[in-house]
């Protein structure tokens, strides 16, 4: 095209906006408004079709209002583009809308004009015998996208809300919870057809959510293949935080965060800064989805000798436990947990499973500076020196927790659980059970077998936990090397407190005391409460269980379910708060006030120790 062309149809486009500008407002706040209404009668009859059991005409008549309003969100988006004063910046800026748009306008002429639907070509071409389902499944999918982006859209009004960071944070994960409890409530999550008891539901949301893996249910054989499909989506809600999901969907909307927004990500992901959470932001979405898209594929080819009824069964085996694993959740779909004689001793299975757990585990941060693009060019020119303190404390710490938890254990176990295997072997698996335990909760042995003394090195690693902005519980590495540099510190006399080649902020070691404090304390008060309405049960037992809920570790001396009704309520509350955090829970109940400069008290000596 040349010049002259090109002026020409600027000339004619500048044109028509100004002939249509008077009405665009009009148009475009009128699009709205409609989908408003439209987006929740259809959201509602989505859920309404997938909880419960209806006729093929009410499931036809649904699907045709969701496809109506996949239709009209194609027509709004066309609408706003054309009145848009620059077409190509508008599809710039909406560039994953734009690409799934696409998708949606050349899948509906290829069925109308060739009567072929990419989708069911694939899983025909597969030979899916689940077709119907997975299809119904990927419709429902195109809706929520397409409700996700306008919820993105209108991320502006978080603002609005008046709630601080934390608060924010704490709303969102109890949102998440009550939701999930309302969907396991409907009869079609359970293979019987019968809803499961409100006790039942709430604790399998706050467990999904919380990423803990605890249960009281057989996920596998009470649970149908819309319920697991539940669970699946709480374990990624409630792992990467549905605050970053939003923010995740305002992106590709807007192409552009608020300040709110980048205030929750920093809170949560321990980001530097307001600067840096946004790109966090981005990271946490791609590295989530090469990490768990990588461990399916290797898992499909890594499960030996266990036989599935279908391809799609192991399809959807490989995606549920590498979500999972990566998010450390816990969860299986094997009635026997990992500890199936075809699990337990698959050992290509167990490594990918313990890499995958290890990487959940490090935080998205360390994740990031290990590797992002940009990184892995700086450590060629200069290997190591770039990764930042948060990252060597978080891959430090990681290998020396599972080294020391591994020697333990094999150790301990030597003439028992180990009995018997070579010490290669030995060695392997008290590392798999170390990794795939410590922070993830999956087990390939039954941990009531385990010693005492090994039940005290778990209920030690399960306290720390994972590495800060990571899926996993507990205090975290980072504190617990901070709290223990800092008591080094004291015995050797020294003022501060550093580690390689950085001081460390007072505030930081402050912070770090009070989360290992509170949870210490959130701990003993669960144990103290348990032990009051289960002590029946036995101290040991209820300490692991409490230490594992309260840290969202999720293994199990196979108690859950014969706690009493209080005591499962002790257990979903010792969940979600170790999820949210000790220290972002007293600061969104909490007003933190000013610290005032016009005087100050004289210093008192106090004796310690």
């Amino acid at each position: 095209m040349n010049d002259s062309n090109r002026n020409l149809l600027f000339r004619i486009r500048e044109w028509v906006n100004l002939r249509i500008y008077s009405t665009k407002n009009v148009v475009i706040k009128g699009l709205r408004y409609i989908s408003v209404p439209l987006s929740i009668l259809a959201f509602g009859s989505l859920i309404y079709s997938y909880g419960f059991s209806l006729s093929s005409d009410k499931l036809l008549a649904i699907n045709y209002l969701l496809k109506a309003t996949i239709g009209f969100y194609i027509i709004k988006f066309l609408v706003e583009g054309f009145y848009s004063f620059s077409p190509i910046q508008y599809i710039k800026n909406s560039k994953w809308e734009t690409l799934l748009m696409s998708y949606m306008i050349i899948n509906i002429f290829l069925i109308n004009v060739f009567d072929i639907e990419i989708i069911s070509s694939i899983g025909k071409s597969l030979g899916l015998m689940q077709l119907e389902e997975f299809l119904m499944i990927f419709i429902q999918g195109y809706f929520l996208i397409f409700v996700a982006l306008e919820m993105g859209k209108a991320s502006r009004l978080i603002p609005y809300l008046k709630l601080s960071p934390p608060a924010l944070l704490v709303s969102s994960f109890i949102i998440i919870t009550s939701l999930g409890s309302l969907f396991l409530l409907m009869p079609e999550m359970t293979k019987s057809g019968i809803s499961m008891s409100i006790y039942e539901a709430a604790f399998t949301s706050v467990s999904a959510v919380s990423v803990t893996g605890l249960n009281i249910i057989n996920v596998a054989d009470f649970l149908s293949f819309k319920g697991k499909v539940v669970i699946m989506i709480l374990i990624q809600l409630g792992g990467l935080n549905f605050i970053a999901f939003a923010s995740i969907f305002a992106l590709l909307a807007n192409s552009a965060i608020g300040t709110r927004y980048k205030s929750l990500i920093q809170v949560e992901y321990s980001s530097d800064s307001l600067a840096s959470s946004a790109l966090l932001i981005r990271q946490i979405f791609k590295f989530s989805v090469i990490f768990e898209v990588a461990a399916t594929i290797l898992l499909f080819f890594s499960w030996g000798d266990y036989e599935f009824q279908e391809l799609g069964d192991k399809i959807f085996f490989s995606v549920f436990h590498a979500i999972s694993a990566f998010n450390n959740a816990g969860f299986t779909l094997f009635p026997e947990g990992l500890s199936h004689p075809l699990l337990s001793q698959n050992i290509p299975f167990l490594l990918i499973m313990s890499i995958t757990i290890i990487l959940g585990g490090l935080g998205f941060g360390a994740i990031h500076d290990l590797f992002s693009y940009r990184a892995f060019l700086m450590r060629r020119r200069n290997p190591w020196k770039h990764l930042k303190v948060n990252s060597k404390i978080a891959l430090y710490s990681t290998i020396a927790l599972i080294i020391f938890g591994s020697v333990s254990y094999a150790l301990l176990e030597n003439e028992y659980i180990l009995e018997g295997f070579k010490i290669v072997k030995q060695s392997f698996f008290a590392f798999t059970q170390i990794a795939i335990g410590r922070t993830a909760g999956f087990n390939i042995v039954e941990v009531a077998n385990l010693t005492l003394p090994t039940l005290l090195i778990l209920i030690f690693l399960m306290f720390i936990g994972g590495a800060s902005g990571s899926t996993a519980g507990g205090i975290k590495t980072s504190t617990f090397t901070l709290v223990l540099l800092n008591a080094l510190a004291t015995i050797r006399g020294r003022k501060r407190v550093e580690v390689f080649k950085h001081t460390i902020p007072m505030e930081m070691l402050n912070l770090a005391l009070s989360v290992f404090l509170f949870t210490l304390g959130g701990v003993l008060l669960g144990i103290f409460f348990l032990s009051i309405t289960d002590g029946h049960l036995g101290l040991t037992r209820l300490a692991f269980e409490q230490v594992s809920a309260f840290c969202t570790v999720g293994l199990s001396m196979g108690i859950t379910s014969d706690l009493s009704e209080v005591g499962k309520i002790i257990l979903m509350i010792s969940m979600l708060i170790g999820r949210i955090g000790t220290v972002t829970l007293a600061f969104a109940l909490t007003r933190r006030k000013k610290e005032s400069h016009d005087y100050t008290y004289p210093k008192a000596q106090v004796q310690v120790g």
